[in-house]
């Protein structure tokens, strides 16, 4: 492909994260994949830049623009080469007409904007939230002895994570294979870490998903007392078993959860936990360096949707913890109304509970609880709280 061939993949690629978003449909990764599934001609070399050029269209533009063509048109506005590339050449896009609609800039759609603005996010922290993500791991200490690995990587503030460049291979190295390491994100880890899981306790990850974080609670439990990963989504939790054999976390058990109905199916718990992590379903957007366009999908209605998710599985966690037991509140999340606002209103259910903070050595507090921002903390953004009870 030549250079403005692929400027005109781009929009078209465009185009169609454009409608997906509009629609609720699949992701930018799965509608790139896709497209080149069906273009055999383009060379892994037209495949990068392609994504990227996309990628780099959907983090310029804050709200949804109307075509993939203003995207790329708005990229264009402070780049003349590739603004050249817009020559009506074969396969090239059409020449750049004087009064054509270009998408406007921003970090996001203005509702969002402002939300992250009474939130405590502006200026070079919002900015850094569409930056690209680094690739970290973690050392599994369930696996005797230190990792070798191609590479060396830089030690983060969590304890045992090692970061490496985007896109970095680590799923190909023998390290990986035999589980000595997993991916997973700084942030996702001093969240686990904040749980305070230890060896002999019952403890409970009470949204577990594929069960990143409850690989980590299971390495700092060194693989002995009782773990039980519960999730409502069947194909996510089933993920988890081979990734945790794999890891030497056979100990771990998994119950699959109706939702709504998740008091029910651990009744048998009720009163003993140690500790409940609720790492709860929240709108992301503190992982927006990995899937930008999320925050075209993104609307109040749903923000109020999952804060009310959050309220009601923070009751259910507080059943479910021994007296003096802990609570450990979690969201990829840089708004307050899936944050601090969550953590006020359960102490205000719940007054005889206390928030404890939690101490990261990254990080800083907000309201009753803990925040990660990218741009501080060169983490995805997480809102962590940690309550204890009577």
């Amino acid at each position: 492909m030549t250079p403005a061939a692929r400027v005109q993949a781009a929009i078209e690629v465009l185009d169609l994260v454009i409608a997906a978003a509009r629609s609720g449909g699949a992701s930018a990764d799965r509608i790139i994949a896709d497209w080149f599934r069906t273009r055999r001609f383009a060379g892994s070399g037209d495949r990068r830049a392609v994504r990227e050029l996309a990628y780099a269209a959907i983090r310029a533009c804050g709200e949804i623009p109307a075509s993939g063509r203003s995207a790329m048109l708005l990229l264009a506005q402070d780049d003349p080469a590739l603004a050249a590339l817009f020559d009506g050449s074969r396969h090239a896009p059409a020449p750049i007409q004087t009064d054509e609609p270009v998408a406007l800039p921003g970090v996001a759609p203005a509702w969002l904007g402002e939300a992250l603005l009474q939130s405590g996010i502006a200026g070079t922290d919002a900015a850094a939230l569409l930056g690209r993500a680094p690739l970290d791991v973690r050392i599994n200490r369930l696996r005797p002895g230190l990792p070798e690995l191609p590479v060396a990587g830089e030690q983060t503030a969590a304890p045992d994570a090692l970061r490496f460049p985007a896109g970095t291979p680590v799923e190909q190295w023998d390290a990986y294979k035999a589980g000595q390491i997993e991916v997973q994100d700084s942030g996702s880890q001093l969240a686990c870490l904040a749980v305070g899981a230890a060896p002999g306790e019952t403890v409970i990850d009470l949204c577990a998903g594929a069960g990143g974080k409850t690989l980590a609670l299971a390495a700092a439990m060194a693989g002995t007392g009782r773990l039980l990963a519960c999730d409502t989504d069947r194909p996510r939790l089933s993920r988890l078993d081979p990734r945790a054999e794999r890891a030497g976390a056979a100990f771990i058990e998994t119950r699959l959860l109706n939702p709504g109905r998740e008091a029910e199916a651990l009744a048998d718990l009720a009163g003993k936990a140690d500790a409940v992590l609720v790492d709860a379903p929240c709108s992301g957007t503190g992982t927006w360096r990995r899937n930008p366009e999320a925050r075209w999908r993104l609307t109040s209605a749903e923000v109020a949707r999952y804060a009310a998710i959050q309220a009601r599985l923070l009751d259910v966690a507080a059943t479910l913890v021994r007296p003096g037991g802990r609570v450990v509140f979690v969201t990829c999340s840089l708004l307050d109304a899936e944050g601090a606002d969550r953590a006020a209103t359960f102490l205000q259910r719940h007054p005889d509970w206390r928030a404890e903070s939690p101490d990261l050595p990254a990080g800083e507090a907000r309201g009753a609880g803990w925040r990660l921002a990218p741009g501080r903390d060169g983490t995805d953004g997480f809102f962590i709280a940690r309550f204890v009870s009577p």
